[in-house]
């Protein structure tokens, strides 16, 4: 370029036209190192087949969990059982356990005289160990063979996770509560908001579909 260049009264060196800088110097932003962006905000990746905006599901998290925060905290409505397959439950669990301790008992009780034989009391026995074998399950589980057959789980709504041995144990113990008044207790996960009943409520406990 000659020296004395109208366009140019400084003999500053000019890139061709048609390149970046031209006409001006170009400068980097203050603080951000050559060809660098700023910094990518974290996110979580959309999986296939997960509705927008939801949160990515974890190995072992229980259904409608967010990340970072409590495992049951974030159960949704709609995983909650319904009273239709909790009551099919009970149905299938009262049979397992009961049937054949019923037989043994009734045959041989004597109903004239009101006696009972020995096979009475294994009856009773057999019920008494279904129900800490039931218990042991439910706490470890979340499931007996009545809420497995239908696919559900019971867990502890503040941890997202089975509820225990002993817990699970004090859970069947206020069973009874569920029945006062006119087995109102029962009846009322049909209109209940996370499908609770009595003995639910007091235990911290929620019953869920299992996926």
């Amino acid at each position: 370029m000659a020296y004395g260049d109208p366009n140019n009264p400084y003999g500053q060196q000019q890139p061709p036209q048609g390149q970046p800088g031209y006409g001006y110097p170009q400068q980097a932003p203050q603080g951000v190192p050559p060809q660098q962006g700023y910094p990518q905000q974290p996110g979580y990746p959309q999986q296939p087949g997960q509705p927008y905006g939801a949160y990515p599901q974890q190995p072992g998290q229980p259904y409608g969990a967010y990340p970072g925060g409590p495992q049951g905290a974030a159960l949704i409505p709609n995983a909650y059982a319904g009273w239709g397959s909790r009551f099919i439950a009970r149905i299938l669990d009262t049979l397992i356990i009961s049937i054949v301790p019923t037989i043994l008992m009734i045959s041989s009780m004597d109903f004239e005289t009101g006696e009972r034989g020995g096979l009475y009391y294994v009856g009773v026995l057999l019920i008494f160990v279904g129900m800490i074998g039931f218990a042991y399950l439910l706490g470890t589980t979340g499931q007996t063979p009545g809420r497995k057959a239908v696919n559900i789980q019971v867990l502890k709504e503040s941890t997202g996770q089975p509820l225990g041995f002993g817990m699970a144990v004090v859970r069947y113990i206020l069973d009874f509560l569920n029945s006062l008044p006119c087995y109102l207790g029962y009846l009322w996960p049909a209109w209940d908001a996370k499908k609770q009943h009595f003995t639910d409520k007091i235990c911290g406990t929620v019953v869920v579909r299992k996926n």
